[in-house]
């Protein structure tokens, strides 16, 4: 129940629990479905309706029941609570597993505030009786059978444990949850903000999102403190505490639905409770409208109304809030048919089905309109729907996106069971959209005869006033809830003050890029003092909403352009600013005192302010959409101001932008419609303004006065698209009775401008050889220094004037592609690009090694790389691929558990490394998932990811934990993670330092608590190739990391670590440089552009180095040092590995774990396709054997070396690269390649000769010269041999005597002073005459 009137809130003592623990008797499954017997005979545990189930009886019992009646119930938890209890409901009807057409879904909540407590047991006490009376009882099995039932016994199951028994007044601690929030105060609210975070009411959140998933017709709110029935509105604008009834459209029918349940309750059909708290408290007929009984703002039952189009009443079903036990067979007597016979009306009204004529197919999502009542329903999947109506005659019309409406009128709804209405609807076509005169109307078996309504007008905002930020928040999801087939509402970032920055998006598909579909945009109240804008942006939603379908052009629009509103990008400033502000200041900067205007990077000036998180998020929502054309709304003047809005100088004058002309076209568009704003003379009724003249209602932005860091300029030089800024009129928060002139002003201006959008040129740029779009393909227009490009699918849109222009479409890998074309008038012309690819000197040789994949297959594979490389294919992989782990931190002992537990679940695809002990001896795990683990595949590129080398920073190896079970829970089930998973080895380090992970303590942001290992080693400084630069023996650690990094093989490495928001390449030694540096950078890029606000380059974390370019730095311009494991992959790994720091905070809370998760996800699923482009072959020599350890040089530096088998693969930037292969005995190979940034890496072959120079000269020649050299020694040597020889024979007497006086013959020759060997010769051996053989020796001297 709601706080009573005048009751005021107090503080009990906690009580002890004395709830009574029994057991629940375990129910054998049995075919038969009798209520009491079970096959073996026993009983099943008989409800004696005089104890309370606690949580964990509840669940026994809840599971013991669904296990006995599988054929009618099925039991699921849509959440969980503050303290991690699960949120049952237990859903009975006929095949309860499947959703079947033609059956309304019905829900009963109970147990809300935990301290009312017979509700909980009544709606126990009613799924027991309707399972147990199905096929006994004919009322309850045509129920079940015709309806689809949820009963959710408990929403606080908390608040309930900390309840007493017998309090009848209630319990402050048991009412809320464990946050201390009141959950009927949380939701939600059309007239006032409620302030209610996820953490702390995850039931409320969990609940939202049950309402949001099924479309229920109809639901009861159980509560207890008095006796009565209550339904919408629960409050009113004025919030008065009593008395003020708070009517809703289905008024009538509220009363009706509640009276059913008072009427079959005893006691609250007597509309005298007689509660001791209020014993003179009295209801007419036991029923009372919310807001006239007391005002609750915040409350389910209106949020089911308003946003789940459910019709929900409240019950209070006891005076006394914990009853007494021995009570509960009372109040279960007197609810028990109120309960049935609520249930029943359900199928009241009408029902029936809209489908497609034609096809016969369900349209879901369509709107069913009730002439007369302003709240509309609309189709569930099958196409059915469920209307409750009072008995009576009605005009109910059927509209859906992109179909003609259908209105049946005079339909007469009886008492009893519905009427069956159904629809059949065409589809539009620009022919039946531009002669369409009024909805066409459906003759039926159950309606009148028709007559044709009167040719419509497009329908205007029906109400003006200034929406503070609750009431725009509600507004915006009433018509996102209201117009679903149409809109989208989604929120791109939060304020300084945290509030949710909505843009509501309109299009024919929400959600979806249209290849070909311009995306266009509106911005308002950037300024929060400027508000017309903001209230501008909410009458176009409403009435772009409320006349599609009907409007051609309305339906033209949507149909054709994807828009996207934000109505307000200062939400915090607006809530300051002072209603009937002329030209103040009040409100118009953020709440950190910053001008969001003079906020974004300039191209003229150095913007030095703090980048503001409004702008933070504007940037990322920019670069995330395609978006072609967009104005910026503010108030002060009355004028369309386009770029430039500053100049080099700061001087106020002409500041040309190269489309200049481009931009006085759009500007003039929005201007001619607005006949005030064209005149030029703005705010002449306006004391104290300038007199300003601006021609034909535009300027230039720096002619009118400069405007350094403003918005349009960043839009224009940053992205592809066009922004002007709209100053909307001279007061800048108007009075709220002036908003419909404002409206009337600028309507057709505002339509006229997203007319805009389709002028100029678009297209596709496409790969001749597939027809794949390419995206980034540059568009450049002859003679306007400005280019534009393509989107992820390949499609672009060229704003231009009308003339005739040549085009250039290039892209790189690819041949540029130049087209004439002429502009029209008013319109766009298609011009597509099929450009192709350059190819480079690499053999067309495709590597065929044992494990290489056949042709078609490997085609297959290739544009499977592709898909997820362009276009929103990552976006498609996680949506289809969504994560339900419970996130906290994981100590050393569970995180082996949780990894070894891996392996026991799959074991097919996981194997577990043991790497080595840290100094403590806590194991280093390494975690290898590969479809055949266990088996090399050098084919196979290999991906390692680590992280938690500093232990106070453990946000990585959560994030890695959970990767691994992502992937390992996603594998055989999701067809693009089994494929890469096939296709990759991935190699997953959790925990590179255990041991500091066990000291570092969760919420230290800054502490160095655990950074280092147990011996005080920081181990990113340990990594040593070469020992000379070593001074003492590797940390255990880091030996076992440097040996799985010198492992053969790993193409891509990513370690993730914390402490800032960016990712650095190497190296992280100072004054180091860094070969094949675009390489390494380009892949810190990829990572940092799948993240969220990664790329924006602003980490907003304290200690912040200020803008980084794409979020990506050279990791020695961080921190310089020596030893980094980074620089230690590269330089003896061969591998590039990049540093990811995940978070400012080193060690957030737990609860931030899935947002961080949400933000990385993409990024890791991206490096697992990135690992497959680059090059990779194999080589081999002429007969075909491989080459283990040939050398790879890229661009000629880095190199990698050829495994088993001759593999290899590298990683490269897209564009152009020469290779080298160089292998011992063979010639060295020189080619040149071109890599994609969306295509996977062809296999290639090199071919090595054997190597036929030497000292680079052919070997033929080099063969010849030698054996002629060796000739012509040999002939030589032989001559000299025979003179010698002939001499040696006259001369061998003289000698024999010379070796006879050899003594005498050494003491002579130590004579230095004698003459020549001659001499001594003739001394020894003197004779009379000169012999011939003394004149041959003279002469050889």
């Amino acid at each position: 129940m709601r706080q009573q009137r005048g009751e005021k809130v107090r503080l009990a003592p906690t009580p002890a629990l004395s709830l009574p623990v029994l057991c629940v008797l375990v129910v054998v499954l049995t075919p038969c479905v009798r209520a009491v017997h079970v096959s073996e005979g026993k009983e099943e545990e008989v409800e004696t309706y005089n104890r309370y189930y606690d949580y964990v009886e509840l669940s026994r019992r809840l599971k013991s029941l669904a296990q006995k009646y599988q054929h009618i119930a099925d039991l699921r938890s849509i959440g969980k609570s503050v303290e991690d209890r699960e949120l049952w409901v237990m859903r009975i009807t006929r095949e309860p597993r499947a959703d079947v057409p033609g059956k309304p879904k019905f829900k009963y909540v109970g147990n809300m505030h935990g301290d009312e407590t017979v509700s909980r047991q009544v709606l126990v006490y009613l799924i027991e009786h309707l399972l147990a009376r199905y096929g006994e009882d004919q009322r309850v099995t045509e129920l079940v059978n015709s309806t689809d039932i949820y009963i959710m016994p408990s929403m606080n199951p908390d608040g309930f444990e900390r309840s007493v028994e017998g309090e009848c007044k209630g319990d402050d601690r048991g009412r809320v949850n464990a946050k201390n929030v009141d959950l009927n105060r949380s939701f939600p609210d059309q007239f006032k903000k409620i302030d209610a975070s996820t953490e702390d009411a995850p039931e409320r959140t969990a609940v939202m999102q049950w309402i949001a998933e099924n479309k229920f017709v109809l639901s009861g709110n159980l509560h207890g403190g008095t006796v009565v029935a209550s339904y919408p509105f629960d409050d009113s604008p004025s919030h008065k505490q009593a008395g003020l009834y708070s009517q809703s459209p289905d008024d009538a029918l509220f009363r009706y639905l509640a009276r059913v349940y008072a009427e079959n309750n005893p006691v609250m059909r007597t509309g005298e409770p007689n509660c001791a708290m209020d014993s003179g408290e009295k209801f007419k007929d036991g029923i009372t409208n919310g807001a006239e009984w007391y005002d609750v703002a915040g409350g389910m039952q209106d949020y089911n109304y308003l946003i789940g189009y459910c019709l929900e009443i409240t019950m209070e079903l006891s005076c006394c809030k914990y009853p007494p036990a021995a009570q509960l067979q009372t109040e279960w007597d007197n609810n028990r048919e109120s309960l049935l016979a609520y249930m029943e009306k359900i199928h009241i009204g009408v029902q029936g089905f809209v489908k497609e004529a034609g096809s016969g197919m369900p349209l879901s999502d369509t709107k069913i309109m009730v002439a007369g009542i302003n709240h509309n329903v609309s189709t569930a999947h099958f196409g059915d729907y469920y209307r409750l109506l009072l008995p009576g005659t009605y005009n109910i019309t059927a509209a859906a996106s992109g179909y003609m409406p259908r209105t049946v009128v005079n339909v007469q709804v009886s008492e009893g069971k519905a009427t069956e209405l159904n629809f059949t609807l065409t589809l539009l076509d620009d022919e039946s959209i531009s002669h369409t005169t009024a909805p066409s109307l459906m003759p039926s078996s159950t309606a009148s005869p028709i007559s044709r309504l009167p040719e419509p007008q497009p329908l205007q905002p029906q109400e003006f006033r200034h929406h503070h930020y609750s009431d725009m928040e509600l507004f915006l999801q009433r018509f996102s809830a209201k117009y679903p087939s149409i809109t989208r509402l989604y929120p791109i970032g939060k304020s300084v003050e945290n509030r949710v920055l909505w843009v509501m998006e309109i299009s024919d598909n929400p959600g979806e890029h249209e290849q070909g579909e311009p995306e266009f945009k509106y911005i308002g109240n950037m300024h929060g003092n400027e508000v017309v804008g903001r209230e501008l942006l909410l009458n176009l939603i409403e009435y772009l909403c409320r006349n599609y379908g009907t409007d051609p052009e309305v339906t033209q629009l949507v149909n054709t352009t994807r828009i996207h509103i934000m109505p307000s990008m200062n939400p915090d400033g607006y809530e300051v600013a002072q209603e009937g502000d002329i030209s103040g200041y009040q409100g118009r900067n953020n709440s950190n005192n910053y001008d969001l205007n003079r906020n974004f990077p300039d191209q003229f000036k150095t913007i030095t302010d703090p980048r503001q998180p409004e702008t933070i998020a504007v940037m990322s929502w920019l670069k995330s959409y395609p978006f072609v054309l967009s104005a910026n709304l503010h108030g002060g003047s009355l004028v369309v101001n386009y770029p430039f809005d500053d100049d080099p100088e700061g001087i106020s004058r002409y500041s040309k932008s190269p489309d200049d002309v481009v931009f006085q076209m759009v500007a003039a568009a929005y201007s001619k419609e607005n006949t005030l704003m064209h005149k030029g003379h703005p705010c002449d009724d306006i004391n104290n303004y300038p007199v300003e003249y601006f021609e034909n209602g535009i300027t230039n932005g720096a002619q009118w006065y400069n405007v350094p860091g403003g918005m349009q300029d960043w839009n224009y030089l940053n992205t592809n698209c066009f922004e002007v800024t709209i100053e909307l009129g001279c007061v800048k928060y108007p009075l709220a009775k002036d908003l419909p002139q404002y409206w009337e002003q600028n309507r057709r201006s505002l339509l006229q401008f997203i007319h805009q959008v389709h002028r100029g040129v678009k297209g596709l740029v496409t790969d001749q050889r597939d027809g794949t779009g390419i995206p980034n393909a540059t568009i450049t227009v002859e003679g306007i220094d400005h280019t534009i490009t393509s989107n992820k699918a390949g499609d672009y849109w060229r704003l231009l004037v009308p003339g005739t222009y040549l085009l250039t479409a290039s892209a790189q890998g690819y041949t540029s592609v130049d087209i004439n074309v002429t502009v029209p008038e008013d319109d766009v012309v298609v011009v597509d690009f099929k450009l192709t690819r350059i190819h480079g000197d690499v053999k067309n040789q495709v590597a065929k090694g044992p494990n290489a994949l056949p042709d078609s297959i490997e085609e297959k594979f290739h544009s499977f790389i592709k898909q997820l490389s362009v276009g929103d294919g990552l976006d498609r992989l996680i949506q289809d691929t969504a994560t339900t782990s419970s996130f906290r931190y994981r100590r050393y002992e569970e995180l082996s558990e949780f990894l070894r537990g891996l392996t026991f679940n799959f074991p097919n695809i996981t194997v577990l490394h043991r790497l080595g002990q840290s100094v403590e001896y806590r194991t280093i795990w390494a975690l290898e998932i590969s479809n055949n683990p266990k088996v090399p595949e050098p084919s196979e590129p290999k991906i390692r990811f680590m992280a938690g080398i500093h232990g106070n920073a453990p946000v990585g190896t959560e994030l890695l934990l959970e990767f691994a079970a992502y992937l390992c829970i996603n594998y055989g089930k999701n067809a693009a993670i089994t494929r890469l998973i096939n296709e990759t080895r991935i190699v997953i380090l959790p925990s590179i330092n255990p041991d500091g992970r066990e000291q570092a303590k969760e919420k230290e942001c800054i502490s160095s608590v655990g950074m280092t290992n147990a011996n005080g080693k920081d181990l990113d400084t340990d990594f040593f190739g070469n020992a000379s630069q070593r001074s003492a023996e590797p940390q255990p650690e880091t030996r076992a990391v440097m040996d799985l990094i010198q492992e053969k093989g790993y193409t891509l490495s990513v370690a993730l670590d914390g402490g800032s928001l960016l990712v650095t390449y190497p190296y992280d030694k100072p004054v180091q440089p860094v070969e094949n540096e675009s390489t390494l950078r380009y892949l810190a890029t990829v990572y940092a552009n799948n993240h969220p606000t990664m790329h924006l380059g602003d980490t907003g974390c304290p200690n912040s180095m200020g803008n980084i370019p794409e979020g990506v730095l050279r990791a020695a311009e961080r921190h310089s040092h020596m030893g980094s494991m980074k620089d230690f992959s590269v330089d003896f790994g061969h591998c590039p590995e990049i540093t990811v720091y995940t978070s400012c905070c080193l060690f957030p809370q737990a609860d931030q774990l899935s947002v961080l998760w949400a933000e990385n996800r993409k990024s890791l699923l991206s490096m697992l396709v990135e690992v497959h482009k680059g090059i990779r072959g194999i080589v081999k020599d002429k007969s075909g054997k491989p080459i283990v350890g040939a050398m790879i040089v890229l661009n000629g530096g880095v190199q990698v070396f050829t495994s088993e088998g001759g593999y290899f693969h590298a990683l490269l930037s897209p564009g152009s690269h020469n290779i080298e292969a160089v292998a011992e005995g063979y010639q060295q190979q020189r080619q040149e390649v071109i890599v994609s940034s969306f295509e996977a890496a062809s296999s290639i072959i090199i071919e090595f000769d054997m190597d036929n120079r030497i000292f680079g000269l052919p070997r033929e020649l080099v063969v010849a010269t030698a054996a002629a050299a060796m000739t012509a020694l040999t002939i030589t040597a032989c001559i000299i041999w025979c003179v010698c020889s002939a001499k040696s024979n006259r001369q061998k007497d003289g000698f024999h005597r010379l070796r006879q006086h050899r003594d005498d013959y050494d003491d002579e020759i130590r004579l230095t002073s004698m003459g020549s060997k001659k001499s001594l010769l003739s001394h020894e051996f003197q004779d009379e005459s000169e012999s011939d053989e003394d004149t041959l020796y003279a002469n050889k001297l």
